[in-house]
């Protein structure tokens, strides 16, 4: 997209990462009306290829995210900001986003566990999400789940923002 997503999108951002941050949740006041300020600015800007552009980065958000949500990996407010995040910035941007938010997001996590001490405890339960994909009995350890209390969470905002941030500087 243009430059008319920057600040729009510098925004949805840094707000979702306080709530997160904060809540440890992203709201839905938040994130549906930025989804559809996304959609609504881009065709008005750039008519129905605006709005194709806008729909596509927010299907390709959801597509890249969905596997996550549904393996637990990941909360469905996660999903739905980076939805919104691809409204406002169109497909070919969010590819960048989404590897930034990926290597920010690892980071963070190994960051996460190191502080905590659980570094060993998080490397066990990757490997159980990993391989719970190809078993039709489910995971055999509940934590790993983001549902779960004793999960070892982190705010994943924080993550997406950066990478948002960062594919405005690489186009």
């Amino acid at each position: 997209m243009d430059s008319i997503a920057w600040w729009p999108t510098i925004l949805l951002v840094v707000m979702a990462s306080i709530a997160d941050l904060h809540n440890r949740r992203i709201p839905n006041w938040l994130v549906v009306p930025g989804l559809a300020a996304g959609l609504v600015v881009s065709a008005a800007r750039y008519g129905l290829h605006g709005f194709g552009q806008s729909l596509s980065g927010a299907a390709l958000a959801v597509l890249a995210t969905g596997v996550f949500v549904w393996l637990k990996g990941m909360g469905m407010g996660d999903l739905k900001l980076l939805a919104a995040v691809g409204a406002w910035i169109g497909p070919s941007q969010l590819v960048i986003a989404l590897v930034v938010t990926g290597l920010a997001g690892g980071a963070m996590a190994l960051l996460w566990a190191v502080c905590r001490g659980s570094l060993g405890k998080s490397l066990d339960s990757v490997t159980d999400l990993v391989t719970g994909v190809w078993r039709r009995d489910g995971f055999h350890r509940p934590e790993i789940t983001s549902g779960s209390a004793t999960a070892l969470k982190i705010p994943y905002a924080p993550a997406i923002a950066i990478g948002s941030v960062f594919s405005f500087f690489t186009r």
